[in-house]
C-alpha cells in the first residue's frame, strides 16, 4: 500500500503504510516538510558546516564538530551498521530517502532558508546519524572533568566535592512508573518530563508510526527514524532519564611535530606512534574562512590544542572506538510487545547511558541502566588523565544494572539511582523525593494525577538557603524580609511576590560566594575552546553548588552566616520585586537568534513557575539570570490500560515553521501543565494525503 499521512486536531503526523521500509519513508518526507530548518541545521551541525549560513557566532562548534570528528564517526557507525544488520541499515536508508523526497516543500514552507540564503541540501545515509551524535556528545558533561582540573590545580582533590553538580544542560529530567497494584484501573502508568535545552522547533516531535508489524505512538527526534525515548505500541509503554553516567575520557597528550610534517603521540609504552592529522576548512558566512586542524591519536580525537600547543586533550567516546551507536535498538523497540522485549532491544543501547522504565498490559515492569559505559580506572572518570602513563586503557565494558520497584513504585530524577555505580556526580534527590512523596498518597492513582506532578513547585534545595536564617541577627528591614521567607511554602510559583524575594537572596548569596577569595582563583576560566566554557565558568557552579558550599564551605574559610546576612540585607535594600514570574520568563534557542539571554528588553516570552530542583525544573542561572533556557522539552502520561487515555505535550507544536497554526498552539497547554490527548481512532483523524 501507498502510506497514508493523517494529522490529528493539534497537527501531529500520524503515519500508516505497509511495511517498516514504506513507513520510514514516510516519516522522513513528513518531518523534512514540518522541520525542514530544523533537520538542515542539525545536519550540518553534525558535518561542522553551520557557520556557512549562521555566522560567526557559529564558528566554535563547527570547529568541535571537525576536530571531534563526528561526521566521520556517523559514517564508520553506519558502514558497520550496513555490515552487522542490513535490515536497520535498509530502514534508516528507507528514512534517509524520505527526507530527500520531501526537503524542497520544506524548505519552500519556512522562511529560514530565505532569510539566510540557505539551499536544502542532500542527506547521505549516516546523516541520522550525525544528528544523534551532534545531540548528545556534550550529554554526559566530559567537559566537567576540565572544570575539576581546575578545582584541584587551584583548591586542592578534596575540593573537588563542593561543587557537586555536573554542569549545564544534563539535569532535571523526571520519569515515574506507578506499577498497577498502586493504579485504579490496575494496570501501570508512567510519566515524566525530558529536561533539555528548549528549542524552538523542538527536540521531540509527537508521532504514530503505524504497519502491520506495529503502531507506536510517541516522541521522536527529528532527523533520527523510529521512536527512541518515549512511546507506547499498545500493549507497551517505556520512556527514559538521563543515567548521569560518565562514558567519556579526556586524555592530556603529549605530541610533537617530525620533520616531514608529521605529528606523533607519546603512547603509554613510552613509543612516539603516528597520530593522523589533516587540516580543514570551515566557511563563515560574512567573514573570513577559518582553518581547523584535525588530529587523533590512539586514544582519541584532539579537541583541545595540537602539535606545538601548551596543552592538548583528545575525547575518546564510545561509537569513535566501536563504530556503534545503538541503532540495532531502534526496529526491535518499535516491534515491541511486552517488556521483555524492550529489555532485549536496550540491549543494543549505546549512548547517551539512560534509565529506562517500561510497563506491559500482562503486569511486566522493567527500571534498568542502558547503554555503553567502558571499564577503566577511577581517575579517568573523574579527571583528565596522562595518555602517556599506563593504566587508562579501556578494558572492557560494564554491565547495565537493574533497578527494583520498590512498593509498586520506581522514580528516577537523575538522582543517584540504579547507575550509582556508573556515574561521578548526579543531580540532587530532591525532585526524587518529592516525586515519590507525591505518589506515595496511599490512594489510588490515574492518568489524570499526574499532570499535577509535572508542575510541582516545592524547592526543596531552599532549606540550605532559609533555615540558617533564623539564627541571624539583621536589621529591621532584613529581618522584616527574614520573616517573610521563613513565612513562605517554599513553592517557586510563577506569581508568587515571595518567590521572587528568595530569588533575590539567592543571586546575593551567589554572587557574594562567587566573589569570595577561597574562589576567586577560579573566577577566570581557562584559555580553552569557546563550546567548553558553559562548564568551566564560576558563577554558574555556584549556583549550582549553592546547597554544598553553604553547608560544607566553612573548611574552605566561607562564612555562611555572614554571606547570608549580607544577602539579605542587599536584597532588603534594593527595589522590592514583583514576582517570580516578572523575570523567570522562556529563553528558547533558536538557531538564528543567537544565544537565549542576549534577549533585549521588554522580553515577551510567557512567565514559567518552577525552578532548578523543583520537579517543574525550569532551570535559570542564579547571580546570572532568571531567564530559563532549559525546562520540559515534553511532557507524557502512558498509560497502560487505555493508550487513547494517554496524554502528552510539547513546549511549542508540531509544526517547525513559524506563524503556522501548529507552531506554537501548545504552548499555552505546556505553560499551565494540560496535556494533548493521544488519538489512535484513524476515523477521528484527518487524511492529509498520501506518500507516493
Amino acid at each position: 500500500m501507498t502510506a497514508e499521512i493523517y494529522r490529528d486536531s493539534w497537527g501531529i503526523p500520524h503515519l500508516r503504510a505497509g511495511d517498516a521500509l514504506e513507513l520510514a519513508h514516510a516519516q522522513g518526507r513528513v518531518t523534512a516538510r514540518d522541520r525542514a530548518w530544523q533537520l538542515e541545521v542539525e545536519r550540518h551541525r553534525s558535518r561542522g558546516t553551520s557557520a556557512a549560513f549562521l555566522g560567526a557566532g557559529s564558528v566554535d562548534w563547527d570547529r568541535f564538530a571537525r576536530r571531534a570528528r563526528l561526521d566521520d564517526t556517523a559514517r564508520r557507525c553506519f558502514a558497520s551498521l550496513e555490515k552487522d544488520d542490513p535490515e536497520t541499515a535498509a530502514w534508516v536508508l528507507a528514512y534517509v530517502d524520505g527526507v530527500n523526497a520531501g526537503l524542497a516543500e520544506g524548505a519552500a514552507r519556512a522562511p529560514e532558508f530565505a532569510r539566510t540564503g540557505l539551499a536544502p541540501g542532500r542527506w547521505e545515509p549516516w546523516s541520522p546519524m550525525g544528528v544523534w551524535l551532534g545531540a548528545h556528545i556534550l550529554f554526559a558533561g566530559f567537559p566537567a572533568k576540565l572544570w575539576r582540573e581546575e578545582v584541584v590545580r587551584h583548591l586542592g582533590a578534596d575540593a573537588v566535592g563542593l561543587f557537586a553538580m555536573d554542569g549545564p544542560g544534563t539535569a532535571g529530567s523526571n520519569g515515574w512508573l506507578v506499577s498497577g497494584e498502586r493504579t485504579a484501573t490496575g494496570r501501570a502508568l508512567i510519566a515524566g518530563d525530558p529536561h533539555r535545552f528548549i528549542e524552538e522547533p523542538g527536540v521531540y516531535q509527537q508521532i504514530r508510526l503505524s504497519c502491520p508489524e506495529f503502531d507506536v505512538v510517541g516522541l521522536a527526534v527529528p532527523g533520527v527514524p523510529g521512536i527512541a525515548h518515549f512511546a507506547h505500541t499498545g500493549t507497551v509503554a517505556w520512556a527514559i532519564t538521563n543515567a548521569m553516567a560518565d562514558y567519556q575520557d579526556l586524555y592530556q597528550e603529549r605530541l610533537r611535530h617530525r620533520d616531514d610534517g608529521t605529528v606523533e603521540a607519546l603512547d603509554p609504552d613510552g613509543v612516539w606512534r603516528a597520530a593522523a592529522r589533516h587540516t580543514e576548512r570551515v566557511e563563515v558566512a560574512g567573514a573570513e574562512p577559518v582553518e581547523v586542524e584535525v588530529t587523533e591519536t590512539a586514544r582519541g580525537p584532539v579537541v583541545i590544542g595540537g602539535a606545538g600547543a601548551e596543552e592538548s586533550v583528545s575525547l575518546r567516546y564510545p561509537p569513535r572506538v566501536t563504530g556503534d551507536l545503538g541503532f540495532g535498538a531502534l526496529l526491535p523497540l518499535l516491534r515491541a510487545r511486552r517488556v521483555a522485549d524492550v529489555d532485549r532491544a536496550f540491549d543494543a543501547w549505546a549512548e547517551p547511558v539512560n534509565v529506562v522504565q517500561a510497563a506491559d498490559t500482562e503486569g511486566g515492569l522493567l527500571h534498568r541502566v542502558a547503554g555503553r559505559v567502558p571499564v577503566r580506572a577511577e581517575a579517568n572518570r573523574v579527571r583528565v588523565v596522562p595518555a602517556w602513563e599506563p593504566g587508562h586503557e579501556w578494558t572492557g565494558r560494564h554491565e547495565t544494572p537493574y533497578g527494583p520497584v520498590e512498593d509498586g513504585l520506581a522514580v528516577m530524577a537523575n538522582q543517584r539511582g540504579p547507575a550509582a555505580p556508573l556515574g561521578v556526580e548526579f543531580a540532587p534527590p530532591h525532585r526524587a523525593e518529592r516525586i515519590r512523596r507525591l505518589l506515595d498518597t496511599g490512594r489510588t492513582l490515574s492518568a489524570s494525577d499526574m499532570p499535577a506532578i509535572h508542575m510541582d513547585t516545592y524547592l526543596g534545595s531552599a532549606a540550605a538557603l532559609l533555615d540558617p536564617l533564623a539564627a541571624l541577627e539583621l536589621s529591621g528591614p532584613a529581618a522584616r524580609l527574614r520573616d517573610q521567607l521563613l513565612r513562605w511554602d517554599r513553592h517557586m510559583d510563577a506569581d508568587s511576590g515571595t518567590a521572587a524575594v528568595y530569588a533575590r537572596v539567592r543571586d546575593a548569596a551567589v554572587r557574594r560566594l562567587a566573589a569570595h577569595p577561597a574562589l576567586a582563583a577560579l573566577a577566570q576560566p581557562p584559555a580553552l575552546p569557546a563550546v567548553f566554557l558553559p562548564w568551566l565558568a564560576l558563577t554558574p557552579r555556584v549556583a549550582f553548588a549553592l546547597e554544598n558550599l553553604l553547608t560544607t564551605g566553612a573548611r574552605y574559610g566561607i562564612d555562611r552566616d555572614a554571606v547570608l546576612r549580607e544577602a539579605v540585607e542587599e536584597a532588603a535594600a534594593g527595589p522590592v520585586p514583583g514576582t517570580w514570574g516578572d523575570t523567570h520568563r522562556l529563553a528558547p534557542w533558536r538557531a538564528l537568534d543567537g544565544a537565549p539571554y542576549d534577549e533585549p528588553a521588554p522580553y515577551d516570552e510567557p512567565a514559567l513557575s518552577g525552578d532548578n530542583d523543583c520537579v517543574l525544573s525550569t532551570s535559570s542561572l542564579p547571580g546570572l539570570t532568571d531567564l530559563s533556557a532549559r525546562g520540559p522539552a515534553a511532557r507524557y502520561v502512558w498509560d497502560l490500560a487505555d493508550r487513547d487515555d494517554s496524554r502528552w505535550v510539547v513546549p511549542f507544536g508540531a509544526d517547525g515553521v513559524p506563524g503556522e497554526a501548529h507552531h506554537r498552539d501548545q504552548l499555552p497547554l505546556w505553560l499551565t501543565g494540560d496535556l494533548v490527548p493521544v488519538t489512535t481512532d484513524w476515523n477521528a483523524l484527518t487524511k492529509e494525503s498520501d506518500d507516493d
